[in-house]
């Protein structure tokens, strides 16, 4: 039971604070007003000790029954925003899903968590709907999740008039607005919520919605006094890549193999596609299963319920394949063929690492896909749904053309700006760049340009540059052309790629939408006269950098051992692991070796529920684990003011480790004396600082200007990754040496 202490209210009105201090059984001061804080009931029944950005504002408004419409990105935490409200709400929040499986995934996880929740859909027999109704009219239930189809139904709103209705929650609210990418018709019956219970607030949720959208969903639920509450769509874990649609079967299985065992989900247009893919991967020994709405609903089910319960690791779906799913550990996202918007690939790149931990998102591009798309944009009959898909389908192709950081282009669609130059966690950003004269090259573009009539889009400029043998370049004369095969020693890639450096240079420009074409600016025009030497830059042929030391902090193998464990639970009970445990807390778990009921209590993600039901079994494998291999050596000691949990080391190996530093040896003698890797010991000293522990590194820090070329790097990029500060440094910068500058920073409170 929460304790009536100051911080945000639950309630500020009289009446609704009597119901919520006596549905707590706590007392009111009438002076004072009813208080008490959400993170007793955040920890207790969610088992978290802080809000992530923005949910504590919305959870205020949303507890003072004020309209709001939340903007926050995949993996936000978005949901948190309806559920501890209605946790704190005497009555019934009602919460309409688009998706059978997102209500089940929402009603699973909150049961886990001993919240009393049920959903209402198709999939129920007429006495299990009776059975969830009867909860709902005795007050036993805080949640209930219903479709918006199921609001036409009169019986269902005559439910909810006989129901004590606090709170009514919109997901996926972009789905009500024809300008939104997933437009669902039947999203328009909420208005007869809002006219049917004009005194019950309304919160709407997106993930994915421009400002247009926005406005449009406000309008269309009447929240015309509500407050717009926008997150940060920056997932900082995600790394964007875009791949030339070259060998991408041969890339993709490198992919796969890269994330062996890890949830992948690979997205293809059509629905053949997804079944011939699924087929040559697993052909090629990488079992993967296809999901498109073509199949019947008991094998998408069936392919569904594995994927969640991490039965299946891979799989091919077009985009039915898609919203609602919340499985938190999804490492790799791929799109094999080309998204219909960015709004629908931020979405479904959104579903990688909702757990926080790095994750990578793959898009394949060859002009070819935008063909195909514009075919089927042609046979849309309405003029104006036909140009909004092509301008969608425009940005996309933006996003892939890009030479610029393609981060900073999704935040600024959504938006949003983005103060550094590098992210840090993109192709353009990560990959190494080597600067090339492309004078020559540049001037055999933009005369190609101009000598097949600027009429043309890159493909045909290119097919010419080549000397390509097509029907098309012989019809219009092109291969007669001066132009015709000057750069037959370039590939396509290449041209294209200097091409979309030209265009980010203001030398070429595209002109219409349909069909763009490739114009020659005024700037390039002049490029041409003076013939000046110009410079560009280009990927160079080496390896992308992997981040080195200091960034693995756990036991991995006791970490694996927690997973199996938690799948044997996940099916004993019946759910997907994730409703368990998220990865994020067995990390926590494998870092710190909790020895007892209440250090386990400590770790974030374990709330009083699961520490109850799931405590002891995880201890054991902990304990286990820890006596074998000489590493049980941490324990919890306290959580202060801030929500963080101070762990201090009891001696064994990471004890030792501090000893020989305190005598002034360095990195590469202690890992010799000790016969670990330097990386290891770098490892045990951040566990020592996470534990509380002050540590002197000063004999261990780089001398004099280095140093403050670090520290001025970690300052611009934050602490996050060590590749962006290399990447602005130089590979004269070992990983080891910025994992211990950053670790000092960190000891200092340079980054708080």
């Amino acid at each position: 039971m929460p304790s009536p202490r100051s911080g945000p209210p639950c309630g500020r009105d009289g009446k609704s604070s009597a119901k919520i201090a006596d549905n707590w059984g706590l007392k009111i001061d009438e002076t004072a007003g009813y208080h008490f804080r959400v993170l007793d009931l955040l920890k207790s029944h969610f088992g978290y000790d802080q809000f992530l950005p923005l949910q504590e504002d919305v959870i205020t408004w949303v507890m003072d029954r004020k309209d709001a419409l939340a903007v926050m990105p995949t993996g936000g935490g978005k949901s948190l925003c309806y559920q501890l409200p209605a946790v704190c709400f005497p009555g019934l929040t009602l919460v309409v899903s688009p998706l059978i499986a997102l209500m089940k995934d929402q009603v699973d996880a909150l049961q886990a968590n001993g919240i009393a929740a049920a959903f209402l859909n198709s999939t129920l027999t007429a006495s299990e709907i009776a059975g969830v109704e009867r909860q709902a009219k005795a007050g036993n239930l805080k949640l209930l999740y219903a479709s918006p189809e199921r609001l036409a139904l009169p019986a269902f709103r005559n439910l909810l008039h006989s129901l004590d209705l606090e709170l009514i929650a919109v997901d996926e609210a972009h789905c009500i607005s024809e300008w939104g990418h997933e437009f669902r018709p039947d999203y328009r019956n909420l208005k007869i919520l809002r006219h049917e219970f004009p005194d019950v607030p309304v919160i709407a949720l997106t993930a994915t919605a421009t400002e247009k959208v926005r406005r449009d969903i406000v309008s269309q639920l009447e929240l015309e006094n509500s407050q717009t509450f926008i997150g940060n769509f920056d997932r900082a874990n995600l790394t964007y890549r875009v791949k030339a649609k070259k060998n991408s079967f041969g890339e993709l299985l490198s992919l796969l193999r890269h994330h062996q065992n890890e949830p992948a989900i690979v997205y293809c247009f059509s629905r053949k596609s997804t079944e011939d893919l699924a087929a040559g991967l697993t052909a090629r020994g990488v079992k993967a299963m296809p999901y498109h709405a073509g199949l019947d609903s008991s094998i998408r089910n069936g392919t569904q319920d594995k994927f969640m319960r991490g039965d299946a690791a891979v799989v091919v779906a077009t985009i039915a394949f898609g919203m609602g799913i919340n499985k938190p550990d999804i490492r790799l996202v791929v799109h094999y063929d080309l998204p219909k918007s960015l709004e629908g690939y931020y979405q479904e790149t959104g579903r990688a690492g909702r757990d926080g931990l790095p994750s990578e998102c793959v898009l394949f591009y060859s002009y070819g896909d935008k063909v195909k798309q514009d075919f089927f944009i042609d046979q849309i009959s309405d003029e104006s749904e036909r140009e909004n898909a092509r301008e969608k389908l425009g940005h996309i192709i933006s996003l892939a053309d890009l030479q610029t950081c393609r981060r900073r282009f999704l935040l600024e669609y959504f938006g949003q700006v983005m103060d550094q130059d590098n992210c840090g966690g993109c192709d353009i950003c990560l990959d190494p760049k080597e600067e090339f004269d492309a004078t020559d090259i540049s001037q055999k573009i933009l005369s190609a340009v101009i000598r097949t009539g600027e009429f043309f889009g890159a493909a045909h400029v290119i097919d010419v540059m080549v000397g390509a043998d097509t029907q098309r370049v012989r019809a219009r004369g092109h291969d007669q052309l001066s132009v015709y095969g000057v750069a037959q020693n370039h590939s396509k890639d290449e041209l294209r790629q200097v091409i979309n450096s030209l265009l980010a240079r203001g030398l070429l420009a595209k002109n219409g939408t349909k069909l763009p074409t490739l114009g020659v600016t005024q700037e390039g025009r002049s490029f041409l006269k003076r013939r000046e030497r110009l410079t560009l830059t280009r990927t160079a042929p080496t390896p992308t950098e992997t981040n080195g030391a200091g960034e693995v902090q756990h036991d991995q193998g006791l970490f694996e051992k927690l997973r199996v464990l938690r799948k044997d639970l996940a099916a004993e009970l019946g759910v997907p692991p994730y409703v368990i445990f998220h990865d994020t807390t067995l990390r926590q778990m494998a870092s710190a070796f909790p020895q007892s009921i209440d250090t386990f209590g400590g770790i974030n993600g374990v709330g009083a529920r699961k520490l109850a039901d799931f405590g002891d079994r995880f201890l054991s494998v902990i304990a286990a684990h820890a006596q074998a291999n000489g590493l049980a050596d941490t324990t919890v000691i306290a959580r202060p003011g801030n929500g963080r949990v101070n762990r201090k080391p009891s001696g064994s190996t990471v004890g030792e480790t501090k000893r020989l530093l305190s005598e002034g040896l360095s990195i590469a003698e202690i890992a010799e004396s000790r016969g670990l890797s330097p990386n290891t010991i770098v490892n045990h000293l951040q566990r020592l600082l996470t534990a509380g522990e002050q540590l002197d590194l000063s004999h261990l820090m780089p001398q004099g200007d280095r140093l403050a070329r670090i520290e001025a790097a970690f300052r611009q990029t934050g602490d996050e990754r060590l590749a962006p500060v290399r990447e602005l440094l130089g590979e004269d910068y070992s990983y080891e040496e910025l994992a211990l500058v950053r670790l000092d920073m960190r000891q200092r409170g340079m980054f708080d």
